[in-house]
């Protein structure tokens, strides 16, 4: 077990990424805060979970508010013995890949407050429980389009931008209280339900093959790949790793 007894939150963890995170986080000994807005698929991670003999509790809430944060931390410490180790900040979203200025001011707002605001509602709520904790970890789920940007995602790129450095701060100002930050950066996944948004239309076998062509290791990431990643940096052995950028991409931004 490489991270028994700690009280993890992950959002957007009803599929995709964030479920391969849940999963692996409860295989290895945690306590984990399944966050999603669908219940069905949240419980079902969490069922599974629980199924497998893990400890997996599901709670919806919208991470781009800040009272619903204030319930996940809450629900976090309860769950996990009245204290939070670590939150892993996933849940994201992108405008369709198409021309920037045909992206709607609605789009644009929805692409930050997923993806930059959430984080900003974690800090205000989350440092607090784990400064009571003793010290924690943050992980935030980045993407590749932060550090080699794709045409056609411009603003979905940006905030992407906007984690990794967002991220490296919070690590700068919150060592002191023991708290890490870190970010991981994952390649194109055809497998998330996102990814027909970042393709700009369904995944297939010609859309594919394009997107394969700038992964030097030749295939896409998995879930899998992210989690392990997410798995190390929440466990002990990365106890001096903080403001760093794990880039899970096969060699794409080498």
């Amino acid at each position: 077990m490489r991270v028994p007894g700690k009280s993890i939150i992950v959002t957007g963890a009803g599929g995709g990424i964030g479920e391969g995170i849940a999963l692996r986080l409860a295989a290895e000994g945690a306590s984990v805060i399944v966050n999603d807005l669908q219940p069905a698929l949240g419980e079902k991670v969490a069922a599974d979970i629980a199924g497998a003999g893990g400890n997996a509790l599901f709670v919806q809430a919208d991470v781009t508010q800040g009272a619903d944060w204030q319930r996940l931390v809450q629900a976090a410490q309860d769950f996990g013995g009245g204290r939070l180790d670590v939150i892993v900040n996933n849940a994201g979203w992108t405008h369709r890949n198409r021309p920037m200025l045909e992206v709607s001011e609605a789009e644009f707002d929805r692409v930050y407050d997923v993806n930059m605001k959430s984080i900003y509602w974690s800090a205000i709520h989350g440092v607090p429980a784990l400064k009571a904790a003793g010290g924690g970890s943050f992980i935030n789920i980045a993407s590749t389009a932060g550090v080699r940007p794709r045409p056609g995602l411009t603003w979905y790129n940006g905030s992407k931008a906007a984690v990794i450095v967002t991220s490296k701060s919070m690590a700068a100002e919150l060592g002191p209280d023991n708290i890490r930050v870190n970010c991981i950066n994952p390649v194109f996944n055809p497998d998330t339900g996102l990814s027909a948004e970042f393709a700009g239309g369904p995944v297939d076998d010609a859309r594919r093959a394009k997107f394969l062509t700038t992964i030097p290791l030749g295939r896409f990431s998995t879930a899998l790949d992210v989690a392990n990643a997410a798995l190390y940096l929440a466990s002990d052995e990365a106890a001096f790793i903080s403001g760093v950028c794990i880039e899970v991409d096969g060699a794409r931004c080498a």
